[in-house]
């Protein structure tokens, strides 16, 4: 299975899961709202039921009243009542119309007070009224006889109040209890699934890493034992995923690795064969011609034409140009070829040396500065990168008096160091050329010049890895600045 669709099946797993999170949690939270609304419905139903007995207990004041004092006032708070009834009948309906048995508890509630009007209250009031115009003992005898009956349907209606009340909050606590239950299993289930998510996302993510981690481990272990030399290496990998591309291209690259490898060290040992025959079979017949032009002189001795003198000479300057050169070319072949043992170098000590084998003319002055540093670096090198700047600055001076200042500093990572003349300086269109092998700005028969000695200076820089550039004007001297590793 492709890397990407185990992403893919990790992601949709968690988003299922999230998903079915939010749908349980929205089914729960229907039944805690409904219970909810259950529980306020019935708050409101008591409520309603506890104002429907004040107005009852309302008309039943006002009657007792009007029948002790037969004052009309007594009569508004009956009067009131009545007309206050009927829509608070009207609204407790309404809220306990799921339930049938509240309905008919209700409705028989209602049907009292109805009859309690008409067969009661209503008649009371008449003969109450008629008692106090002519007042009679038959009278005053129906007028105890209703008031009794009426007290006992009075007290019929507290009694059916009093069992609506008690099924009502019967239901109410269990509503109550339910809605209760219904929060706790949200709360359980939405806190089991969310844990389940995160178990599951970070298992996934761990696999995922797991996976990913160790298999890029592999391809930089691969890195390492490139680099260390071990070109044959290979990766196993079945997977067949983007990541077995990954492996599959540094399989090959290793491979190319090893094969460039094995052809630059069959090169190597080609050029080992051609430095062998150039130092060999190319030097010994130029000694030869020197040797020959040296009898050709002795043999003649006095009757050598001048002018054959002069060839001769000749000869033997282009024979020792050619075996310089052959040496510069031998010399340039061989940087970077080995690895030179590194040691402490006291650079001080060391342009010193160089100093005396390089036999400065009397006319030049050796500035150095006041501080050198002593370097843990190759030391053959370092002085043939000093020897040849030297000994050019010597070689093409044109003035009585020869001035080189070597200077110094130091930096973080590398060491920074110069070397400048007062010679005739270097135009700026050739301050790269001068770089490149064979060339030269003198002719070659005004100068002993092979062209190679900076072009070995730049390779031997660069193979160390530091930079060298020239900073010169004509008839201002010349500025030669290298900059060297620190180890």
């Amino acid at each position: 299975m492709k890397l990407s669709v185990k992403l893919f099946v990790g992601f949709l797993l968690i988003s299922a899961l999230f998903t079915a999170v939010a749908i349980v949690n929205f089914r729960l939270s229907e039944d805690v709202i409904e219970n909810s609304n259950w529980v306020t419905r019935s708050q409101a139903v008591v409520r309603t039921s506890a104002a429907l007995q004040r107005n009852i207990i309302d008309l039943e004041t006002g009657i007792r009243g009007y029948l002790l004092n037969g004052n009309e006032t007594f009569l508004i708070p009956y009067t009131q009542a009545t007309e206050r009834l009927p829509g608070l009948f009207e609204e407790i309906n309404q809220f306990v119309g799921q339930s049938k048995e509240q309905v008919e508890k209700i409705e028989h509630i209602r049907d009292m007070h109805l009859a309690w009007q008409r067969k009661y209250a209503r008649p009371l009031i008449a003969m109450t009224r008629a008692d106090m115009h002519n007042s009679t003992v038959e009278l005053s005898q129906k007028i105890d006889s209703l008031v009794l009956g009426e007290k006992i349907l009075m007290d019929s209606m507290r009694v059916a109040f009093s069992e609506f009340n008690a099924y009502e909050y019967k239901i109410r606590g269990e509503r109550t209890a339910r809605l209760n239950k219904s929060i706790e299993t949200t709360r359980q289930v939405s806190s089991i699934l969310t844990i389940l998510s995160v178990v599951l996302g970070l298992g996934w993510a761990y696999y995922i890493t797991r996976l990913i981690t160790g298999r890029i481990m592999k391809m930089v272990n691969l890195a390492d034992r490139i680099s260390k030399g071990e070109y044959k290496t290979q990766i196993v990998d079945t997977a067949n995923d983007e990541l077995s591309m990954l492996s599959h291209s540094l399989n090959v690259m290793a491979a190319t690795i090893d094969e460039t490898f094995t052809e630059l060290e069959r090169t190597n040992k080609e050029l080992d064969q051609f430095a062998y025959v150039v130092s060999h079979d190319l030097k010994a017949p130029l000694r030869g011609i020197e040797v020959a032009s040296r009898w050709v002189e002795e043999d003649m001795g006095r009757e050598l034409p001048e002018n054959v003198k002069q060839y001769l000479t000749m000869m033997r300057t282009r024979v020792h140009r050619m075996e310089n050169l052959i040496n510069g070319i031998l010399a340039l072949a061989r940087i970077g070829r080995s690895t030179p043992q590194e040691e402490e170098v006291d650079v001080r000590a060391l342009l010193l040396e160089i100093t005396e084998l390089l036999a400065i003319p009397e006319n030049f002055r050796i500035i150095l500065p006041a501080y050198l540093p002593v370097l843990y670096t190759a030391r053959v090198p370092l002085e043939q990168v000093f020897s040849n700047l030297i000994s050019n600055a010597i070689k093409y001076h044109d003035k009585p008096e020869g001035r080189i200042t070597i200077g110094y500093q130091e930096h973080n990572n590398y060491y920074t160091f110069s070397v400048s003349d007062n010679g005739p300086g270097i135009d700026k269109d050739y301050h790269e050329r001068i770089f490149v092998i064979f060339q030269t700005l003198q002719e070659r028969d005004a100068f002993e010049s092979t062209g190679v000695g900076l072009t070995i200076v730049k390779k031997i820089v660069e193979w160390q890895g530091g930079t060298i550039q020239v900073q010169s004007k004509p008839g201002e001297g010349a500025t030669f600045t290298f900059t060297w590793p620190k180890k």
